[in-house]
């Protein structure tokens, strides 16, 4: 399949891109605006792309777009030419096999730092203090190009560009071979706990508790190399000790969580910290059982989190200094340990989060509750809530299962109402991904499932690898057992369980395989614990 030109009609920036993109929305590399891939020109014919629509939610099928957010929501590609002043992200990495460069770029929020991309004498060095960083290794295996696709898509935050857990990429294998797919690298030094990982830029960002703090770790996307580790972000340990939230990497930073709410800010290129904030101490925030795990939310100039507690269960700040904007000091639950979605209802633009007690959507500008309605949770509440049109998705374990809500709105009045209640879905915390009108995840105590969105029936349940967490790309299920940690690769059709290839595991620890597993640039990413596999999952 062959390359062929074309230019952003917002930026004039010239993309090289492969054939197999025309028709799908892309986010353009230099003004990040969402474009149409246009068909190939005639030998003479001058060829401008068009402006992609934008389609309101985030979790609608697999073509929404956060309008005015701050991440690439669909794959961005590279390979073309970078323009001086393109501010959104710290870098791109041209992919050019042992020659690749990193072409530096900076924004006004952006801390500048020269950052050499061969990851040798640095590797295992803190880029902080120049001590030793924890042990770790990598090792490399390349495999034979098996598909072109745009060389450089983004898994940003915890459940990819837009929150769901669905991946925009094509040209990912449809069948495994015996054994599952290749082994490309795996690097050790993640530290102890439940983060799963970030990709952008040409960097793998997680973390994890390693001594007596718990710290976020950066490694080469192309051979798994460490290329750092940050100072220490917090205390170690918690209930279930490690840390379990999820960096989110946005315009040249990195923001992370602890369990103990240690928030920080880093230049992603070399893990020097801008800012911190503690959400207990400093916002008097209130932690359940399991200690923090909510992974931040990043969306225009703002960080969102949820401290939880008397002051307010969530708070906006500014992403540039740490400054407090809003509180939504009229919704003072307690804090879970769900990790908030981005969803445009009735005209407005909502942060969606759900509490033992609550599930509300909230305004972005304001922190105004625009409404809200109960929903009793029980021992804790981890998913993220999915969003179908009007319909909002939860569910939660424990026995719960899940429910639909149907939010209404006339002039500057929004309401919710329930539309069915069942336990279809009792997923515990490895998420639900919507596709084409059907919900898929696992559910207590065990078995997969699809179920109608719209009507919350039943359409099919398997066994699977069991109890696990799920990710979507092309077609299909990345479904990952929490007790194994094999994978399954499922057709997602709402016709029967498909499985198409199973993967198993090597170096399995004693602990639960709780990360959610991460599809980009044709990998598949596993965490667990100190280690990080890499696998090939192109056709």
């Amino acid at each position: 399949m062959s390359e062929f030109k074309f230019s952003c009609p917002h930026c004039d920036q010239h993309i090289t891109i492969d054939e197999g993109w025309v028709g799908q929305a892309i986010a353009c590399p230099g003004c990040q605006n969402q474009i149409t891939v246009p068909a190939p020109p005639g030998p003479a014919e001058p060829v401008m792309a068009e402006a992609a629509e934008e389609t309101a939610g985030v979790g609608g099928g697999v073509g929404g777009r956060q309008s005015g957010g701050g991440f690439p929501v669909v794959p961005v590609v590279v390979g073309v030419l970078v323009v001086a002043g393109l501010g959104v992200g710290g870098f791109f990495m041209f992919k050019g096999g042992a020659g690749d460069k990193a072409a530096p770029q900076t924004s006004d929020n952006a801390v500048t730092s020269e950052m050499p991309m061969d990851t040798g004498m640095n590797a295992g060095m803190d880029m902080n203090t120049g001590a030793e960083a924890p042990a770790q290794t990598a090792s490399f295996a390349p495999a034979e190009r098996r598909g072109t696709f745009p060389k450089e898509n983004s898994w940003p935050q915890f459940r990819g560009p837009e929150r769901d857990g669905v991946s925009r990429e094509k040209g990912l294998a449809k069948q495994w071979p015996s054994g599952g797919p290749p082994l490309l690298w795996k690097a050790t030094g993640c530290g102890g706990g439940y983060s799963s990982v970030a990709v952008a830029g040409g960097r793998v960002y997680t973390m994890g508790d390693a001594g007596a703090a718990s710290a976020l770790h950066c490694f080469d996307e192309a051979t798994g190399a460490k290329v750092w580790s940050s100072r220490g972000l917090g205390a170690t340990g918690g209930n279930y000790e490690g840390t379990k939230s999820t960096p989110t990497v946005d315009g040249g930073r990195v923001y992370a969580l602890g369990q103990f709410g240690d928030l920080v800010c880093l230049d992603a290129a070399s893990g020097s910290e801008v800012w911190r904030k503690n959400l207990t101490r400093d916002f008097s925030g209130k932690f359940s059982n399991w200690n923090y795990a909510e992974s931040p939310l990043v969306d225009g100039d703002r960080l969102v989190v949820s401290p939880g507690g008397r002051a307010g269960l969530m708070l906006a700040l500014n992403k540039a200094d740490g400054r407090p904007i809003w509180r939504t000091r009229e919704w003072a639950d307690e804090a879970q340990y769900v990790s908030p979605v981005v969803a445009e209802m009735g005209g407005r633009r909502l942060y969606l989060q759900l509490t033992q007690r609550t599930l509300a959507g909230v305004d972005a500008e304001t922190g105004r509750v625009a409404w809200r309605v109960a929903r009793e949770g029980k021992t804790a509440i981890a998913p993220s809530p999915v969003v179908h049109n009007d319909i909002v998705f939860v569910t939660s374990g424990y026995g719960v299962g899940c429910n639909a809500f149907k939010v209404e709105s006339s002039g500057s009045r929004m309401a919710a109402r329930q539309i069915y209640a069942n336990r279809e879905m009792i997923n515990h915390h490895g998420g639900v991904v919507l596709v084409d009108g059907h919900v898929y995840g696992s559910s207590d105590p065990g078995d997969w499932k699809c179920i109608d969105v719209t009507t919350g029936r039943r359409l099919w349940s398997e066994r699977g690898v069991r109890k696990g967490a799920v990710v979507y790309a092309d077609g299909h299920l990345y479904c990952r057992g929490e007790n194994d940690g094999a994978v399954a690769l499922v057709e997602a059709t709402p016709e029967g369980y498909r499985e198409k290839g199973r993967l198993q595991q090597p170096d399995r620890s004693r602990q639960k395989a709780w990360a959610h597993p991460v599809v980009v640039n044709g990998r598949l990413y596993l965490r667990d614990q100190d280690l990080l596999l890499c696998y090939d999952v192109r056709e």
